[in-house]
Order: C-alpha cells, then structure tokens, then sequence
C-alpha cells in the first residue's frame, strides 16, 4: 500500500542514498511527457523538502525546457536489491545555470564532472513510496564512464557547440536558455 509523506524522513534518505539510478519525469500541458534514467554520483538530499541533481550534457535537454516552462518534476527511485521499495518524490523545480549568482554553492554540493550543464533544485510537494514487489533484482556492476570521456574530448568549447546544436530547444521546439545560463 502506498504512503504518503510532505518530506523525506531520514529512512527515505537512506534509501535514496543507496540507489544507483534514478528516473526523472517532465512535462507541459502541450509537449510529450519526456522520462529519463539519471546516474553517475548527481543526486543530493538537500534538507527534507528540497533535492538537487546536477545534470550532465546529453542528447536532449528536456528536462531544463519543460521545468521552465511549466516546472512539475517526479522523481522515481526503484529498489533492485535488497527489500523492494519505489519511492517517487513530486515538486516543483528550477533550473540552475553556471552563471546563477548560486551556482558555486550549489556545485560544491556535487563532485567535478564533465559536461556538467545545469542543476536542477527541487523543491518537494509529496513523496510517495509503494512496495516494488514486482521489481526485479539487478546487480550493480559498475557506472559507465562513456559521457564523462566524451565530454572531455569534447572540452568546454566543443560541449558549448554541442549545446547550440542539440540542446537549445526540447523535442516540441521549448527554448532550454542553455546559452543564456553561461
């Protein structure tokens, strides 16, 4: 059965802690719904109503375009080992750009990546966990390192070329303000 919380309790943070993937789910009320798998070392429990995630460089930047226009977040973490849990958190988030007069205290938060494009800050409306029995087991073997050593060939110049060309505008043409944030 599902219960319902306004806040992340230290047993919810725990569980948090442990995940390795997480799922982030955006939308407005006039683009498609956009769900994507989140890793890597980039999730950070705030305080008990607010979360952060810091967002690499990727193929689209859906989430920054739909959480500016609209600003609705789930948040979807799935137990695949130990006992069974899926814990969702609903808010409301902003994007957080590296020229955003806190950016330096809020990316002291994660450690140094590259590609790093913005943070998202959270803040929390409702957690809900329900039991995930149904939910597989899956080992965890090790992160991919992939993004991060093409986003070093790439270096900061070459990143910021790749913006222009596939992250300016989400999939239903929604400006992300990517080059405005730098």
């Amino acid at each position: 059965m599902a219960k319902h919380y306004d806040h992340i309790n230290k047993r919810l943070e725990k569980f948090i802690a442990t995940q390795k993937i997480f799922f982030v789910a955006t939308a407005t009320d006039k683009s498609r719904i956009n769900l994507s798998p989140k890793g890597m070392d980039s999730f950070r429990v705030i305080d008990q109503k607010r979360v952060l995630w810091l967002n690499l460089t990727g193929s689209g930047n859906e989430t920054a375009a739909h959480l500016d226009a609209d600003g609705r977040i789930t948040i979807m973490f799935c137990s695949f080992e130990g006992a069974p849990m899926i814990l969702r958190i609903y808010g409301k988030g902003k994007v957080i750009h590296p020229n955003d007069e806190n950016w330096e205290q809020t990316v002291a938060h994660f450690p140094s990546l590259a590609g790093t494009r913005q943070i998202m800050d959270v803040r929390i409306d409702m957690v809900q966990t329900s039991c995930g029995m149904s939910i597989p087991y899956f080992d965890f073997k090790e992160e991919r390192l992939e993004l991060d050593d093409w986003a070093k060939k790439k270096g900061p110049e070459g990143i910021r070329d790749y913006w222009k060309a596939k992250n300016e505008t989400s999939i239903d043409g929604i400006p992300t303000k990517i080059q405005e944030g730098y």
